[in-house]
């Protein structure tokens, strides 16, 4: 984490009226759309469009704001480039959640919000996005550069003449962290932050003085000249050395299994995972936190690996193996079912993005996880009997029994038709709860996206997740499944989908309340006050846009609806 501030005395802008906001109510990173468009009307040589060129060069084509007094000359900038849309959300926290949904799916994203008030609104969706390991660009219109270094007091903060307490919040959140209050070094600030979120692969904060937006300045040069970031290698001894060991380690072994984690999105080695599944025959699970990252329908696949909640018949293959070998996984209560693993460190070998653990040692730094995969790929012996004993005691799955006319919808018969609309067109965005569980059971055909936010569990994310994931791949029809409890955090943001013409698909299971913490603890505060949710999406539809709703009984549960917005056809 690295804190940088601009200088206080250096290149302040000669007149203090420019939007004075206080006074008033790997290789090169290759542009994704070409140098013409991205100099194109909106092209300038200011700060503002600047940082616009740079976000379009990254990928980022749509950018979730809120708009506030300390940044709107910035969002200006913004709407001229060309090449990038601005979408504006009914609040912070789903501004930074479509921002996670966003990097989700193209690998970055963006947010733009206001000092302080919308600084300190959105470090939930920010801290959520550290947590899942996503890069993340946090830009908040700060304070007049005329007044840092004063006494005075600006309104949007806690009355004091000090306008550090939000970059103190984002400092343990973000891996780096620019002030923006002078145009001399403006220009390095950004490119750093950027590039560092990409390198890092976590989300960085960049707070520009609300009159710097629109001022020229020499280093920002019409011509977006890509900025590179240094490539990552792997100790070449240490690749060699590791790969020795884990071949060496792992074919001696008699039943061995190969186990994905989260980590392989930091770690691009998904591929790179699914080769060495190609090569060596193991039977192939994942952890919970991995759904979607490794293919499903690879022939090996065995299900998810989640201890005593695993998919049937995974846990006593995994267990039972002599040798395991886990790419990029995080061990923590959720996945562990409360540290109740029954894995043992001596039959391990545990591959992180840069480190390599055989069993209780030797360890191997400096080893990039995406190398050791392809490398140990080719020292393999093929080896399937994990899955063939995997295949000698599975059962299929039985079909449950069909509802007869009028009769309640049962849980388990609901998704059975989600199963059915799955493809390689869609994408399943599974909300904190109960969700987790139930959409754990799906099977994800070839190209199904499936994201979750199993490490920091904010309920309420998947509303403003669906928002910024649809908008990031529009050619996929996004299926949500929300409970009522999560939905009410922050269901505004469905407006924002039928405004953007989305094609979304949510099914909001009706609890009566707070179901995972039933579970966990029962109490009276676990019940909330029931709405009507159809009612409340037609309210918001207000007849612009195609939108289309429903209310189904449940066996146990009192009501479910669908909300289609942009709906072609049911």
């Amino acid at each position: 984490m690295d804190t940088r501030i601009g200088s206080l005395d250096a290149a302040k802008p000669a007149c203090n009226d420019v939007v004075s906001c206080n006074h008033t109510t790997s290789a090169a990173i290759q542009p994704c759309v070409p140098a013409t468009v991205i100099n194109g009307a909106g092209g300038d040589s200011t700060l503002g469009g600047h940082l616009a060129r740079r976000l379009v060069e990254i990928g980022v084509t749509d950018v979730f704001s809120v708009p506030g007094d300390f940044n709107l000359t910035l969002l200006d900038h913004l709407i001229a480039e060309p090449a990038l849309n601005l979408v504006g959300c009914c609040n912070e926290l789903n501004a930074g959640y479509a921002a996670d949904g966003y990097a989700r799916a193209r690998g970055v994203g963006a947010c733009v919000v206001t000092f302080t008030v919308g600084g300190l609104s959105v470090l939930n969706a920010i801290a959520g996005a550290y947590s899942e390991n996503l890069p993340l660009i946090c830009i908040v219109g700060g304070p007049n550069s005329n007044d840092y270094g004063t006494s005075r007091i600006l309104h949007h903060t806690i009355g004091l003449p000090d306008f550090s307490q939000e970059l103190r919040c984002f400092q343990t959140i973000t891996c780096f962290q620019a002030v923006v209050n002078n145009l001399e070094d403006a220009h390095e600030l950004i490119d750093t932050a950027i590039s560092t979120a990409l390198k890092e692969s976590k989300p960085v904060y960049i707070s520009i003085s609300c009159n710097l937006p629109g001022i020229p300045h020499p280093t920002f040069s019409r011509d977006p000249v890509p900025f590179s970031l240094s490539p990552r290698l792997s100790n070449k001894m240490g690749l060699e050395a590791a790969v020795e060991a884990a071949a060496e380690f792992l074919n001696k072994a008699v039943k061995p299994v190969l186990v994905g984690g989260p980590k392989l999105r930091v770690a691009t080695a998904s591929d790179a995972f699914v080769e060495l599944a190609d090569a060596c025959g193991y039977a192939l699970a994942v952890m919970p936190s991995a759904k979607g990252q490794v293919p499903e329908h690879h022939p090996h696949f065995i299900g998810t690996y989640w201890g005593a909640v695993s998919t049937a018949f995974c846990a006593e293959i995994v267990e039972s193996a002599d040798a395991y070998l886990f790419a990029g996984p995080i061990f923590n209560d959720y996945s562990s079912v409360g540290y109740s693993l029954l894995l043992k460190k001596e039959k391990a070998i545990i591959v992180q993005p840069d480190r390599v653990v055989i069993a209780n040692g030797p360890a191997f730094g400096c080893v990039l996880m995406k190398d050791f995969l392809k490398a140990l790929a080719k020292r393999l012996k093929h080896n399937n009997t994990a899955y063939e004993n995997y295949h000698r005691i599975f059962v299929p799955e039985g079909h449950p029994l069909k509802a007869t006319p009028r009769e309640p919808l049962r849980v388990n018969v609901l998704f059975q038709h989600i199963q059915k609309m799955l493809s390689g067109e869609t994408a399943v965005i599974a909300e904190t709860g109960d969700s987790w569980f139930n959409c754990q059971k799906l099977k994800l055909p070839k190209g199904c996206g499936y994201e979750f936010q199993m490490q920091y569990g904010s309920i309420g994310w998947s509303v403003g997740a669906t928002l910024g994931y649809a908008q990031a791949v529009p050619e996929k029809r996004v299926i949500a499944c929300i409970g009522d409890g999560s939905f009410q955090v922050t269901a505004q943001d469905v407006s924002t989908m039928l405004r953007c013409g989305q094609k979304t698909i949510i099914f909001l299971v009706n609890n009566g309340g707070y179901t995972i913490e039933v579970e966990i603890h029962d109490g009276p505060y676990n019940v909330i006050k029931n709405w009507n949710y159809t009612g409340l999406i037609d309210a918001i539809h207000n007849g612009e846009g195609k939108c289309w709703t429903a209310k189904v009984s449940f066996l146990t549960l009192s009501s479910s609806f669908i909300a289609v917005s942009n709906m072609e056809e049911c």
